[in-house]
């Protein structure tokens, strides 16, 4: 008997091996949600939990040489994902098309999306103190699942419905924008400061 696992739905997961950047970083995380009033308004609108920049401010990596290099180290990362996931890019290369950053306060979370028209999309984690929610991924194959029972507690990590990744400073994670997802509630004391981006090909 031979039981084939078809249809992978790939996570890469690196650490980004930068401390002394991802200190610099968290400053200048920190300096934008203080001056970026046009983010402050949007948040407030959207119930966002703290501060972000992805409505207000899209050209992080021009704006500021920490976030420039960021970019750098993003794209070989992205590069590196592609290739493992097998992705033709017919001799192109993947562009990344928007980065934004995250406070997201005690009790804050963000519901289940995805993110229409990009390719890759990942998070970067730079603060996360004990009980900063987790990010959990939702099996692409759940609408479909109809009368299927409930996976087992032990069972392997590609059979569950949901996946939990727990946020860790300098954690680096990248999946196919397709992919739902969703922050789960943060218990800490403290906030959770993060910088998500999407790649286009």
């Amino acid at each position: 008997m031979t039981v084939r696992n078809l249809f992978a739905t790939p996570l890469y997961e690196a650490d980004l091996g930068q401390p002394a950047l991802i200190a610099e970083l968290a400053d200048a995380v920190r300096a934008l949600a203080a001056e970026d009033r046009a983010g402050q308004r949007w948040s407030r609108a959207h119930g966002y939990r703290g501060y972000t920049s992805y409505a207000s401010l899209n050209d992080l990596p021009l704006r500021d040489p920490r976030f420039a290099d960021l970019k750098k180290l993003l794209d070989r990362h992205a590069a590196a994902f592609a290739d493992q996931a097998g992705l033709d890019l017919a001799g192109r290369r993947l562009k990344l098309d928007s980065l934004w950053v995250n406070i997201l306060r005690p009790g804050g979370a963000h519901s289940g999306h995805i993110h229409p028209h990009s390719v890759v999309s990942g998070t970067l984690y730079i603060e996360t103190p004990p009980g900063a929610g987790a990010i959990r991924f939702e099996d692409p194959r759940l609408p479909l699942l109809m009368a299927a029972p409930l996976r087992r507690a032990d069972a392997p990590a590609e059979a569950q419905n949901f996946v939990h990744v727990a946020p860790a400073p300098g954690r680096l994670l990248m999946w196919e924008s397709w992919l739902r997802h969703e922050v789960l509630p943060s218990t800490a004391r403290a906030d959770r400061i993060s910088i998500s981006f999407n790649y286009r090909w």
